[in-house]
């Protein structure tokens, strides 16, 4: 299975967050999945580091990935043309993209976001 995760989802399982839930944490750790990241996720990461809304290095954080094994997706033309196609559910720009980004790359988005499963994505909850 392909998996793209959410910012928060990637934050949780690099950090050993228990917020990540027992089946979420399977299914990234299981070597017979792909686990994608976004670009987006990086950029969200920083904004909000920026802004004092988080504390975090975006370099360390991209080099855990790299560490991790997981696929570090680029935000592509494609990805941004289906984000043009998707509705206005909720204002956050972040998820926006991800979503689109999951759409595109036919990926599972895991994410505890309750406004995600108003978009036409494969959902896992990254809660459970």
């Amino acid at each position: 299975m392909r998996i793209l995760l959410d910012t928060h989802a990637l934050l949780w399982w690099l950090s050993g967050d228990p917020r990540l839930g027992p089946a979420a944490t399977a299914l990234v750790a299981d070597p017979l999945n792909e686990v994608l990241a976004s670009a987006a996720s990086l950029w969200e990461i920083a904004v909000k580091t920026r802004i004092g809304k988080l504390e975090a290095d975006v370099a360390e954080i991209a080099a855990a990935m790299r560490d991790q094994g997981f696929r570090l997706l680029d935000i592509a033309i494609p990805h941004l043309a289906a984000l043009q196609t998707l509705p206005a559910h909720h204002r956050d720009p972040f998820d926006h993209l991800l979503i689109a980004t999951a759409l595109v790359e036919g990926a599972t988005f895991l994410t505890a976001d309750r406004h995600a499963a108003a978009y036409p994505v494969r959902i896992l909850s990254a809660s459970s």
